[in-house]
């Protein structure tokens, strides 16, 4: 079974799919950990974010896998081709990068591949920006999860500076985040947009945990 949960940069999709998926007893896929990682490869290789061919290469050539943490069921740790960036993707410089990438149709198409591969293999909560309508539009549980641009920008600086990698300067998180949403939703391929069966939930001023106890709740009456 798969619950999707879509939504922009910084909604909180990674926290609450990775609670969720732990409580449900379910496996995680972070999307959009794998663009990033596709960003960090095209950035150690020199590659331009304007050749397209390029970019489209990397994301067919280059398996992303996803690690444990001893003891925690949802992986944390990320590898392209066995080399491990968790930490290396996390950065202000692959923020930036990250949506020119992702806007590129031929990266997109062998992600969604990729995706698949692993979604369908078991139970997953998955989260990202196409996942209910382009990856997994079979998904029973469907998620458009938001915030205002200004909360998103709050929770993003504070998760930088618990973690110590990123920006933690406000007003510049603020301008990547409503840069992202702009690429995210104005791009040609697979635009950010909820699916037109999804419930809509807007985190701004909810706690982590009410959003988690919401969509583990329709994940359970899905399954019956």
């Amino acid at each position: 079974m798969i619950v999707a949960i879509d939504g922009p940069s910084g909604a909180g999709k990674s926290t609450v799919a990775k609670a969720a998926a732990k409580r449900l007893g379910f496996s995680c896929l972070d999307t959009g950990a794998m663009y990033r990682a596709i960003a960090w490869k095209a950035l150690a290789d020199g590659v331009s974010f304007d050749d397209v061919e390029a970019l489209g290469a990397i994301a067919r050539d280059n398996e992303i896998e996803f690690g444990h943490v001893e003891g925690d069921p949802v992986p944390r740790r990320v590898f392209i081709s066995g080399t491990e960036v968790t930490d290396a993707i996390r950065t202000s410089e692959i923020d930036r990068a990250v949506g020119p990438v992702a806007a590129v149709p031929a990266v997109r198409e062998a992600l969604v591949a990729q995706q698949q591969r692993i979604g369908r293999a078991g139970d997953y909560v998955v989260e990202g920006r196409d996942i209910g309508t382009v990856v997994f539009p079979e998904a029973p549980v469907k998620v458009f999860l938001t915030a205002s641009a200004e909360e998103r920008a709050t929770r993003r600086v504070k998760q930088n500076e618990e973690r110590h990698v990123g920006s933690t300067n406000y007003e510049e998180v603020l301008a990547d985040i409503k840069k992202r949403d702009e690429i995210d939703s104005s791009r040609a391929a697979s635009p950010l947009k909820p699916a037109e069966d999804a419930v809509h939930l807007d985190s701004t001023g909810k706690t982590i945990e009410e959003i988690i106890s919401f969509i583990c709740l329709r994940a359970e009456q899905a399954q019956g």
